[in-house]
């Protein structure tokens, strides 16, 4: 399957599918505070997505049957999941976990960070983005690497144009991690998206100058590092068959956005109120 290029009436469903993934994470701010579990905040997430957005959470049942989009009165799918799908509405990553925490009941603590991914489906169209949270108070060290990972994010939109190649958006971005101590994870990465969650390109967060695809004037794609304290290696949970974890059991951070590469630069589509680009 090859790069889509998307016309002026699908960037239009991707912007609107954009604002309400955003929208989530606005909204979910409030929530996130000591003693809180997880399991909670991704039924309220589901309940605005479904009830007030009339979307779909692109990861409940991801890899496992058809996204079931009948829904009962109560916004939940008519029938059941196959087992291997993603159980829940967000993926929740707390502390060492790197990516696709799965939502539980163990209620977060004070110092405690949190990355809550969320997609939202509307008319057909996926809203891909992420945010770190802070439970309370955070250590200095946490809050820079909260720091770091998000200017790196920012870093690589500000070279989305056409002609930029993805290898030196990737080596930007790793550059940037590395000068300030951290690593970046290799084994996950960013990914082309539209009316399919999961499109080409793949968008390393790592690479080599004058690499990779050339952007173009209608990708729509994320970027999406995954920062680590310590070394990049990663583990896979072979329990749930979903959680990452930092092998060396460091704290990990990240930050995602969903882009339109426009004729003249970039376009963030889930962008939030308190962001400027």
């Amino acid at each position: 399957m090859g790069i889509k290029l998307k016309t002026p009436e699908q960037i239009e469903g991707m912007r609107v599918a954009g604002r309400l993934a955003a929208e989530v994470l606005e909204m979910i701010g409030e929530h996130i505070v000591k003693g809180v579990t997880t399991e909670e905040l991704d039924r309220i997430c589901h309940e605005h997505i479904v009830k007030v957005q009339g979307g779909y959470p692109a990861t409940l049942n991801y890899g496992g049957q058809p996204y079931p989009m009948e829904l009962s009165e109560q916004g939940t799918p008519t029938h059941s999941f196959h087992p291997e799908g993603f159980p829940k509405s967000i993926c929740t990553s707390v502390n060492d976990v790197v990516c696709h925490g799965i939502p539980n009941k163990k209620p977060l603590k004070n110092g405690d960070i949190l990355n809550l991914d969320v997609t939202v489906i509307k008319n057909g169209f996926h809203g891909d983005t992420s945010k770190m949270f802070v439970v309370g108070e955070a250590t200095n060290q946490a809050k820079k690497l909260i720091q770091v990972t998000q200017e790196s994010l920012y870093l690589a939109i500000d070279m989305v144009k056409p002609g930029a190649r993805l290898g030196d958006i990737g080596y930007a971005l790793q550059k940037y991690v590395e000068k300030h101590g951290y690593s970046v994870v290799r084994e996950y990465c960013g990914h082309g998206i539209g009316e399919v969650f999961h499109e080409e390109p793949q968008v390393t967060h790592y690479g080599r100058p004058g690499t990779g695809v050339e952007l173009q004037a209608g990708m729509t794609f994320t970027i999406e590092p995954m920062v680590n304290f310590g070394k990049r290696n990663v583990k896979l949970n072979r329990k749930d068959g979903w959680t990452v974890n930092t092998k060396d059991r460091s704290l990990s951070a990240q930050w995602e956005h969903t882009l339109l590469c426009t004729k003249t630069g970039v376009e963030v589509l889930t962008k939030r109120q308190e962001e400027h680009f």
